[in-house]
Formats: C-alpha cells, sequence, structure tokens
C-alpha cells in the first residue's frame, strides 16, 4: 500500500478512477447516491482546472483504491456561498476537502488519517487558514440505515473538526431507492489549520 498527493498530469490521469470510486463507496449509507460516470466526470472537472487542487490516492500496487481530494473554497463559491452566508469567515482563507472515498477492504489502516494530513498539507502551503468538509445529514431511523452503521463523526472530531452551527449546503441526487433527484442537507465541520 502507498498514499501519495497527485497533482497536475497525474490528477487528471487518475479522475476517472476517483470517479468509479465515488460511485462505489457513496452508493453505501448515509450517501445512498446512485451515480454515473458522466455525471461524475462533470463534477470532477473542477479538480482538472483549479490550480490549487490536489488528490491524495491510495494504491494498491497500480491500483486506485482511496482517494480523497481538496481545492481552495473560492473554487467552489457558487455551491457553497449560501450555506456560509452570515458566517464570519473569509472563504478565501477556507481549503475545501472534499470527498474521502477508501473501499471497505482497505479501511482501519490509517489510511483516512493520511488523507487528512496530506490535504491539511497542502492547504497550508497554499496559505489557507482553516480547513472545511461537509457531510450528509441522515435521520437516524433512516430505513435504509444499516444496523452496524457507525458515522465519523468521533473519528472527525479526533482531527480537530468540528460542525460549523448553521453551515449547511443543500445538493441534490438521487438516491438508489428513489427514481429523481431530491434535496441533501450536508453540515460543514470546520477547523483551524
Amino acid at each position: 500500500m502507498r498514499v501519495e498527493v497527485l497533482t497536475g498530469a497525474a490528477l487528471d490521469a487518475a479522475l476517472d478512477d476517483v470517479a468509479r470510486l465515488r460511485i462505489a463507496v457513496f452508493r453505501a449509507f448515509p450517501y445512498l447516491y446512485d451515480g454515473s460516470l458522466d455525471y461524475e466526470r462533470t463534477y470532477l472537472e473542477t479538480y482538472r482546472i483549479s490550480p490549487g487542487a490536489v488528490l491524495v490516492g491510495a494504491f494498491d500496487g497500480d491500483r486506485l483504491v482511496g482517494a480523497s481530494t481538496g481545492t481552495p473554497m473560492e473554487d467552489h463559491a457558487g455551491d457553497f456561498a449560501k450555506a456560509f452566508a452570515g458566517q464570519d469567515l473569509d472563504l478565501s482563507t477556507l481549503f475545501y476537502c472534499a470527498e474521502s472515498v477508501l473501499l471497505p477492504e482497505y479501511r482501519g489502516h490509517g489510511i483516512g488519517h493520511r488523507f487528512f494530513d496530506l490535504r491539511e498539507e497542502h492547504a497550508r502551503a497554499l496559505s489557507k487558514t482553516h480547513a472545511a468538509f461537509c457531510s450528509v445529514a441522515r435521520p437516524s431511523d433512516h430505513p435504509l440505515r444499516p444496523e452496524t452503521y457507525a458515522p465519523l463523526d468521533p473519528f472527525w472530531r479526533k482531527r480537530g473538526y468540528a460542525p460549523l452551527p448553521g453551515a449547511v449546503a443543500q445538493f441534490r441526487w438521487k438516491d438508489i431507492d428513489q427514481t429523481a433527484e431530491t434535496d441533501h442537507p450536508l453540515q460543514f465541520w470546520i477547523r483551524p489549520l
């Protein structure tokens, strides 16, 4: 196993594999995302064009088994400006730690920590003062919630992140048990760097 930072051409070359990982991993609870490769390619274009983007890849040999992305928050201002309205934060000081996706059989070996370490290091190199990410909020009695589901809140808190009160974004996607896209609330978590 190796975990490494990819930028530029290496990042670009890995994006289709990241798309496939996102579709596979986010299909599970709590995201329940019924994704498509076409949508993913459009979504991931931000990482291709942002000069401040980073992709942290986890490889088993040459196979990408996990990925974590990030960009300066201003690259996502259109998506998130409403969530940060009324917050006493300058978006230009924030680094957005986007997805972290890792195949289940590779979890529990410290790769999630490496994902955060390397993205936060990248954010500091860009002179960002805070890192933030968002997570989908699902009710505890959701009918598709597995009995064995354990939220990642303790992991995120151990890393110094906390929910930012009132910073909730709304995104649309099609759940695996739905026939159309619906809105989903995503709570922002933040920490100083």
